[in-house]
């Protein structure tokens, strides 16, 4: 790993502007923005039909007269755009990242989560489907076979009837986290929200906790890659408000990523083998802590040597855990169970999709061709992991692997907000230049965060205003703030310009 610089020197002792008081009127800002989501959320965020919440009086006006919907919309979107922009007022207010960079930053994250870990599920569903497969658990059935649909009345639960008949992809760990909180609540899905919410901030916890070390490790300001990545909306309102697992997911790996980055692979490779008990996903993370065990300038019988030991140390953790829950590594063919679902702004997706549609213009066989550009896709993302597998100084394993992440993420033909999140922590901490590369992560930012306001919303199906319309008037809402920021707002419009760059950079040398 590159060699960091003196404390004195890491915390920027060098000329610049620390930001002094001004970073508090960001962060008041963005806790207002906070707060209105959670406001937002009492009227279109996700609620299971049996909720007792739907029975209060201020929820009832909320989510059944038009009135009330359209209030919640409004709030929702403003909310989460001004949370957008009080992140990137933040990151202008230092051109050093000292010490009172990261107590600010440190200061936002918790005044900006709070009102999100008490709101309502936003932006995803997927909560309800944990408490589904906690069911499913709880009655002796096998979730990598039976589906939640298997349940009586498991439309109650809240979760999408989309996944019902689909096999868990998650991992035994997780499965045991899943049947623990439906015991302990019987069920309820409110008190088993509060506690898979407990679950993801702890998660989101040691991403705080992780980055900043993996920064320091490559030479980079680890309070400029904390604001980038864990300050950022995205990470904020997936990891917190739609309660997703991939929080503690992330946190495991990237825990396990630095331990064995420092000299201790055994640790490092039990957490982030516990990661890939939650989502398998980060077996991808594997091959790179056999890299750092191997250690510099190794051989390649070497590598391969450790590759091996790594991989069978895993596996043979995850063998045991299968044996104990009794179902072996049946998360594997849930991996491949097939489908066709892919997203418009996916660029594989989005070329499957019209390469298939115009074979159908012409009577041939657009579903055979779409699935062939999906899985080409797939291959690509194969073959960039292997590439950075084989290929790179060992000083760049974490961006290698942080590359490889990214290359699964972007060809795939669905990518969702929480996917990117994956990728901000590992390339904040091994370097996001203040040029096109910190740009590409304000606009993406921006982008899924007017996308997921306006996509998922908890309408009641029988009032006036439908879902179509209330989608609509939260995509005009965000959709207008955001070119404001882009395009009018004579603070944040220069962040976006291509000429813009700030003083501040985020190596330590």
């Amino acid at each position: 790993m590159t060699a960091s610089m003196p404390a004195a020197e890491a915390t920027g002792s060098a000329k610049g502007r620390e930001g002094g008081g001004q970073s508090a009127r960001s962060i008041i800002e963005g806790t207002i923005g906070s707060f209105l989501m959670f406001f937002g959320s009492l009227g279109v965020g996700w609620l299971a039909s049996i909720s007792e919440l739907r029975r209060w009086p201020l929820l009832i006006w909320l989510r059944v007269e038009p009135a009330g919907v359209v209030l919640s919309v409004v709030l929702l979107a403003l909310g989460g755009m001004l949370l957008v922009r009080s992140w990137l007022r933040l990151g202008q207010r230092f051109t050093v990242w000292g010490a009172e960079s990261r107590r600010a930053t440190y200061t936002a994250i918790i005044a900006w989560g709070i009102p999100l870990a008490f709101s309502i599920p936003l932006f995803s569903r997927d909560v309800y489907a944990y408490i589904a497969q906690g069911k499913v658990m709880v009655n002796n059935l096998n979730p990598y076979v039976d589906g939640y649909d298997q349940l009586s009345n498991y439309l109650q639960t809240g979760a999408d009837d989309l996944w019902a008949q689909s096999p868990t992809p998650y991992g035994p760990v997780f499965l045991w986290m899943e049947e623990f909180v439906v015991w302990l609540t019987g069920g309820h899905p409110e008190f088993s929200i509060i506690l898979f919410r407990i679950i993801a901030l702890a998660g989101a916890a040691m991403c705080v906790y992780y980055g900043p070390k993996l920064a320091e490790l490559h030479g980079i300001n680890p309070n400029r890659a904390l604001w980038l990545a864990c300050a950022n909306p995205l990470f904020l309102t997936t990891f917190i408000a739609s309660v997703h697992n991939d929080a503690l997911m992330l946190g495991l790996a990237l825990g396990g990523l630095y331990l064995a980055a420092v000299g201790k692979p055994l640790r490092g490779i039990l957490l982030v083998t516990l990661s890939v008990g939650i989502k398998p996903i980060t077996l991808i993370f594997l091959p790179f802590l056999g890299l750092l065990w191997a250690g510099k300038g190794a051989s390649w019988p070497r590598k391969f040597f450790y590759w091996a030991v790594t991989a069978g140390l895993s596996l043979g953790i995850l063998g045991v855990l299968g044996v104990i829950n009794g179902f072996g590594f049946g998360w594997v063919s849930a991996l491949s169970t097939p489908g066709s679902i892919w997203i418009w702004y996916a660029p594989i997706g989005l070329l499957g999709a019209a390469l298939g549609g115009m074979f159908d213009a012409f009577s041939l066989d657009g579903e055979t061709v779409t699935w062939l550009v999906h899985k080409t896709g797939t291959a690509l993302s194969i073959a960039v992991v292997l590439w950075m597998m084989f290929r790179g100084r060992h000083e760049l394993i974490v961006r290698r692997l942080a590359l490889a992440m990214a290359a699964v993420v972007l060809l795939a033909p669905i990518i969702q907000a929480w996917y990117v999140v994956w990728l901000l922590p590992l390339f904040a901490a091994t370097g996001i230049r203040n040029d096109w590369q910190v740009r590409t992560v304000y606009s993406v930012t921006s982008f899924l965060m007017v996308y997921a306001i306006a996509d998922q919303l908890d309408i009641f199906p029988y009032i006036a205003i439908d879902l179509n319309a209330a989608r609509l008037l939260a995509a005009f809402v965000a959709v207008a703030f955001a070119v404001y920021l882009i395009f009018f707002d004579p603070r944040t419009r220069r962040l976006f310009r291509k000429e813009y760059r700030d003083a501040a950079d985020d190596r330590l040398f």
